[in-house]
């Protein structure tokens, strides 16, 4: 929904080289900020990875883009999501896709992705609600005027997993173009029981209307179904239980997720003059959800004993979102202004209920089992620690949930220009956010309304053109329904939204075309109003506090050497507690380099690190440091063949990259490798 330039990396036998032209989206601009916006001139910290680095990288899926960017970490998400940690605070709803939300949770697809932008620090003043810690948007491949190609990805992985890809464009007429993206997936992993699919099908249009007009349409297509895997227990140390390293905790037959989405996009912008833009856009997106799991809530190492629970949740939503912006370019005496006005609108209808299981033996929704491989528990019947025969149904309703939520939203920046050295962006944003709940569970219904204003401030220092000094402050909030908007009962009908203070400053250097250092400094401050223990009538104010610092080094050293690099260092506390928030490594490290040996072969190699950080709240468990090692080798059979293959944890490292809770630690894969031929024709 970008108005100006787009981009696009284009391989060639260096597949390093980025090719910028005409309209094209260049990889040093965002695209999610509403305006074509140099990096440099941006004031925050942010990265973007293109769909090139995606394929050399080997990554599939949001989590390993994740794992080499600075400022985020990865969560669990229970299984079953995309789940991220933007600066120790921990988002399943701050996803983007071409500037729109796309809150429902689940693993999103990169086949149809153009670039990946994830911006740090709070972005309620171009996002609205949430965008607490960071955003992550996804840009998507769009139809091109006047060009015709197919491109295609072929991949297998050493445990039996496979995907196909295909990109192909071409002009439908003079002033009209359709690409058609499509992709099948067939899952596997190094987890027992672990299997699925993915299906994803995009074609988009794009028809210039006249020299200044121009329409973009698309329809996604979205199938996905996986096993849930939770993970392991933590020991009386407080650590994940290594021997339990290949033990599933879950019944191998229910424990699944699935996912049907239609997503439709339209964008329509328009050049009213050289200094004038526009677009309007809408999004529709239906999303149909299931995810049933089972999963350790308590582990006895002394026995080997662990006390499993479940549920089935379903959810039904329909989002409709609709925006309009305005870019103005102009200048009052010796002073340029890029003024952005924009308005927005969202409707959301959502169903979502939950059920938990009855154990014929304990008559409650948990039961214990022996924790072995495999563990004595198939298909919702199995045998329990004590030796009992047990089974389960479905039956104990949780909760049942109808959502319909509207939110309008208003805001207003302004990029000023006082000089070729120095600028000052400005603005704000006002948010309605209605909302009614009818808990079908209790037979009530629920409503608030807040109304909240989110302020943007920053000032960018050039003391020459290719270096930026800025700092910034920004404000962000989250609705005390939260990210999935279904809970307001109780007390939290009544309680002020969570409020986010951002406070950033930072450089950004420009060595040379191609190659930029960013670091910054940042602090970002929570306050969560709750009601007071000790009386009800009245409210405390929770805060939490998360600081830190990232660098980030990004481009090519040589002319046969690119690298990417970045470390974080983060350190929050809770005032309440004095705890540290959970998933807050101290420090992050990650480092990506491909070196081209010759026209044809190339090398890559690359490290990310993670300090330990706390599996809880409470502090009680710990997510053990980690260093894992990847690397990879290209071959070009010719101008449109290549073969590559991508080896992860080369060293074959035992480790556990995130956690949901005390008893639930992702067990990360051992050494394996993924093989793919990339072509086009």
């Amino acid at each position: 929904m970008l108005l100006g330039s787009t981009a696009v990396a284009q391989e060639k036998s260096d597949i390093e080289e980025v090719v910028v032209e005409g309209q094209y989206l260049s990889s040093n601009e965002v695209n999610s900020i509403k305006a074509p916006t140099p990096i440099i001139d941006v004031p925050q910290s942010l990265s973007i990875i293109s769909a090139a680095q995606i394929t050399e990288q080997g990554i599939t899926s949001i989590g390993d883009i994740i794992d080499y960017t600075a400022g985020v970490n990865t969560s669990q998400g229970e299984g079953h999501r995309d789940a991220v940690v933007f600066r120790g605070v921990r988002s399943t709803a701050d996803f983007y896709l071409d500037g729109n939300r796309d809150d429902v949770q689940y693993y999103r697809g990169l086949y149809n992705v153009e670039q990946i932008e994830i911006l740090r620090g709070p972005n309620a003043l171009l996002f609205g609600r949430g965008g607490t810690g960071g955003v992550l948007n996804r840009v998507s491949k769009k139809a091109k005027l006047d060009e015709a190609f197919t491109s295609y990805k072929a991949s297998a992985n050493s445990f039996g997993g496979f995907g196909v890809e295909l990109d192909h464009n071409f002009s439908s007429g003079d002033s009209s173009a359709v690409r058609i993206n499509a992709m099948y997936e067939s899952l596997d992993n190094h987890r027992d029981f672990y299997d699925g699919d993915r299906i994803g099908f995009n074609p988009t249009a794009r028809f210039e209307l006249s020299e200044a007009t121009t329409l973009d349409l698309s329809y996604e297509y979205a199938d996905h179904e996986r096993f849930i895997d939770r993970g392991i227990p933590t020991g009386t140390d407080g650590r994940p239980v290594e021997a339990l390293e290949d033990v599933i905790l879950a019944d191998p037959e229910l424990n699944l997720t699935k996912l049907e989405a239609h997503l439709f996009r339209a964008a329509l912008q328009h050049n009213f003059s050289d200094s004038l833009k526009g677009n309007i856009s809408a999004f529709y997106g239906d999303y149909d959800k299931l995810y049933q799991n089972f999963y350790a809530t308590d582990y006895d190492q002394s026995t080997n004993i662990a006390t499993l629970d479940g549920y089935v949740d379903t959810t039904e939503r329909t989002n409709l979102i609709l925006s309009a912006n305005l870019v103005n370019e102009f200048a009052t005496g010796n002073t340029e202004h890029t003024l952005i006005f924009g308005a927005e609108y969202i409707d959301t209808s959502s169903d979502q209920d939950r059920f938990n299981p009855v154990f014929s033996t304990s008559g409650n929704d948990k039961e214990d089992f022996f924790a072995t491989r495999p563990i004595s528990f198939l298909g919702g019947v199995g045998v329990t620690a004590t030796g009992t025969p047990t089974s389960y149904t479905f039956s104990a309703l949780n909760d049942d949930t109808r959502v319909d939520l509207s939110a309008n939203s208003f805001y207003i920046q302004d990029q000023i220009a006082f000089s070729e050295n120095f600028d000052v962006l400005v603005g704000a944003r006002y948010d309605s956010f209605d909302i009614e709940v009818f808990n079908a569970k209790s037979s009530e219904n629920r409503s608030r309304k807040d109304s909240e204003v989110s302020p943007r401030l920053g000032f960018i220092y050039k003391p020459q053109e290719n270096i930026s000094v800025y700092a910034s402050y920004s404000e962000s909030f989250l609705p005390r329904s939260g990210e999935q908007f279904a809970n307001i009962n109780g007390d939290n009908n009544r309680l002020e939204p969570d409020t986010f203070e951002n406070s950033e400053v930072g450089i950004k250097w420009d060595f040379k075309s191609g190659l930029s250092l960013t670091a910054a400094l940042f602090e970002n401050e929570q306050n969560r109003p709750v009601v007071s223990d000790s009386d009800a009538s009245r409210f405390d104010v929770i805060k939490s506090e998360v600081s830190g610092f990232e660098l980030q080094l990004t481009g090519q050293l040589t002319d046969s050497w690119y690298m990417t690099t970045s470390y974080t260092s983060l350190d929050g506390e809770t005032n309440s507690s004095g705890n540290v928030p959970r998933e807050i490594p101290e420090s992050m490290f990650s480092m990506w380099n491909k070196y081209q040996v010759s026209d044809k072969f190339g090398l890559g190699l690359g490290v990310t690190y993670q300090n330990e950080s706390f599996i809880n709240n409470s502090n009680s468990a710990v997510l053990p440091s980690y260093t894992r090692v990847d690397a990879a080798a290209y071959y070009d059979l010719s101008d449109k063949l290549r073969v590559q293959v991508n080896i992860e944890n080369l060293t074959d490292e035992l480790y556990f990259p995130n956690a949901h809770s005390t008893h639930q630690a992702t067990v990360g894969a051992p050494i394996h490798a993924l093989l793919t031929v990339t072509g086009k024709f």
